[in-house]
């Protein structure tokens, strides 16, 4: 599998943070394999999970957060972080028990993006905002939420 957020760095862009999915995660299309294994349908579910999660990438560059999913119908999610106004994290019950959650961005205007289940939501979130400080460094703003 290439690596479309490292294809898609521009010159001197870098990455701050990859998202990567929370052990539960991988561990209940194991669990769904092994209960299910034996029927077609654990197979074919464990399939479906297994391609999701290694055909969807999702990062923090220097520049912008990247949402990429997709084996054969390719959709992308790109926010540039000088763009963000916003960053929200959602953790179920689950979620907290085996840190991971939802990440919500939103941009100017009408712009949002939302990760997929992300492990470590609040070190991603982290990144996020030092992405956004250090963009308003470069451009000379300063102030702003935290």
């Amino acid at each position: 599998m290439s690596d479309y957020v490292k294809f898609s760095l521009s010159p001197g862009e870098r990455i701050f943070q990859r998202g990567h999915w929370p052990l539960i995660y991988w561990l209940g299309a194991w669990a769904i394999l092994l209960l299910l294994g034996i029927v077609l349908v654990g197979v074919v579910w464990f399939v479906m999970l297994a391609v999701n999660m290694v055909t969807t990438n999702w990062a923090v560059t220097s520049d912008r957060i990247v949402v990429k999913r997709g084996l054969f119908n390719l959709r992308t999610r790109e926010l540039a972080v000088d763009r963000i106004e916003g960053v929200s994290v959602s953790q179920s019950l689950w979620g907290r028990l085996f840190n991971y959650g939802v990440i919500e961005v939103t941009g100017t205007g009408e712009t949002a993006l939302t990760t997929p289940p992300t492990g470590a939501p609040v070190a991603f979130r982290r990144a996020i905002e030092a992405a956004r400080d250090a963009a308003r460094t470069e451009t000379g703003e300063h102030g702003g939420a935290k």
